[in-house]
């Protein structure tokens, strides 16, 4: 269909959704947090105008830098590398680019290089949330490993899907320019668009001709699901190969917590609903996993990522390179550039031992919303997962930019 014959179709879709809650981001498909309020009118007597929302970044001093200078460096800097190949050709290349020429010359071995390298190449940010606080949510996320084959059997009973074909995702920026980012997913039914299948429909079709493409089939439903939270992963075949998979799409619904349904339904305390604890509630109620799954009417759909990946390297994030273990975070790109450095400060997981080290905002994720707000990457494999699992922690956040690049 032509692209005209397109806009005249959806633009009723999209001036509805262009005042309604629920649009969908990019990546998971989370939704943002719908219209917002009217402003309080400031003529009105007796109500004071809202204040003006706090700048997200905010000019810094090295010094103000919490752990700058006890970190290795040494450490972060293949992600800083990484970060470099990634943001190369971008449009904001130009601005990136004298750093990362410059650190070419740089003995990598050298910590005391390295920051001075930093110090002289960029300008510290803090990060502030629009209602002034600094202090933000630090979560964690890994790259697990579940087993499977390419065709059905005994023990690999559970389809890992592929994008279906009657995917439709809708720019709503091609319609509507002060929309641009935003967009929708649906399928046609005649000359309408209408939402896609839930989680809960999409298990039901599986059962027909009509189920999605399958990539592969795992043994573990429990294991697919946190696959579809953490958005790549790894699947051992019988023959001891190893595949990678990573996100491709959504179904446009928004994520549901199931530990938050546990929660509420009173299977599970308030500090029970790790992930951890959310497996282990699963394994012990079978007959309830589908009905508690389905609660979360999000799907994420699939691809098979190129084997030139090496083992010891991470999955793809959303700046196109390797993420680097430890040395990573997911990111709101509305708010942090993506490739940027960014200096954490944080704890580790249900602990009070500080966690403060030079990372690299090379991804994104559905659930990564504001200002300050950070998933961190822990790498691969079971360990990764524990440690991943358990992380809900407090933080603050440090932006390194060059000049140039330094918000207006």
């Amino acid at each position: 269909m032509h692209k005209r014959q397109w806009a005249l179709l959806l633009t009723p879709l999209f001036l509805l959704l262009s005042a309604c809650a629920g649009l969908r981001e990019p990546g998971t498909g989370a939704p943002t947090a719908g219209c917002p309020a009217c402003a309080p009118c400031a003529k009105c007597p007796g109500v004071e105008p809202a204040p003006p929302a706090a700048k997200p970044l905010q000019p810094a001093r090295w010094e103000d830098v919490q752990g700058w200078a006890d970190d290795n460096l040494v450490a972060a800097w293949p992600a800083f590398q990484q970060s470099c190949r990634g943001l190369a050709g971008k449009p904001q290349w130009p601005l990136w680019r004298p750093a990362c020429d410059a650190a070419k010359t740089v003995d990598a071995t050298d910590n005391k290089a390295l920051r001075r390298f930093f110090e002289s190449q960029f300008q510290p940010f803090v990060a502030v949330n629009p209602d002034g606080n600094r202090e933000g949510l630090v979560t964690g996320y890994y790259e697990p490993l579940l087993t499977g084959a390419r065709s059905r059997s005994e023990n690999s009973r559970f389809p890992l899907h592929g994008v279906p074909k009657d995917l439709l995702t809708i720019e709503l920026g091609d319609v509507i320019p002060e929309l641009k980012g935003k967009r929708v997913r649906g399928r046609l039914v005649g000359n309408k668009v209408v939402p896609y299948y839930s989680r809960a429909e999409i298990v039901e079709r599986e059962r027909g001709a009509s189920a999605p493409p399958v990539l592969l089939w795992v043994d573990d439903p429990i294991e697919l699901f946190f696959l579809q939270i953490q958005g790549s992963g790894r699947v051992r075949l019988p023959s001891g190969d190893m595949l990678r998979v990573g996100y491709a799409d959504q179904n446009g619904h928004p994520y549901q917590s199931i530990g938050r349904v546990l929660i509420e339904r009173g299977d599970l305390k308030n500090g029970e609903a790790s992930m951890q604890g959310i497996q282990a509630w699963a394994r012990a109620n079978p007959k309830k996993l589908d009905e508690l799954l389905n609660a979360n009417p999000s799907y994420v759909f699939f691809r098979e990522l190129p084997s030139k990946l090496g083992p010891d390297e991470g999955p793809l994030g959303a700046l196109g390179v390797p993420l680097v273990a430890e040395r990573t975070i997911a990111i709101d790109p509305r708010s942090i550039p993506l490739g940027a450095p960014v200096f954490l400060s944080t704890t580790l997981p249900n602990s009070n031992e500080p966690l403060r080290r030079l990372v690299m905002a090379q991804d994104t994720g559905g659930a990564i919303k504001g200002v300050v707000r950070a998933d961190f990457f822990w790498g691969f494999g079971a360990g990764a997962g524990a440690q991943a699992g358990r992380m809900k922690q407090g933080g603050q956040m440090w932006v390194l930019l060059p000049p140039g690049a330094a918000p207006k």
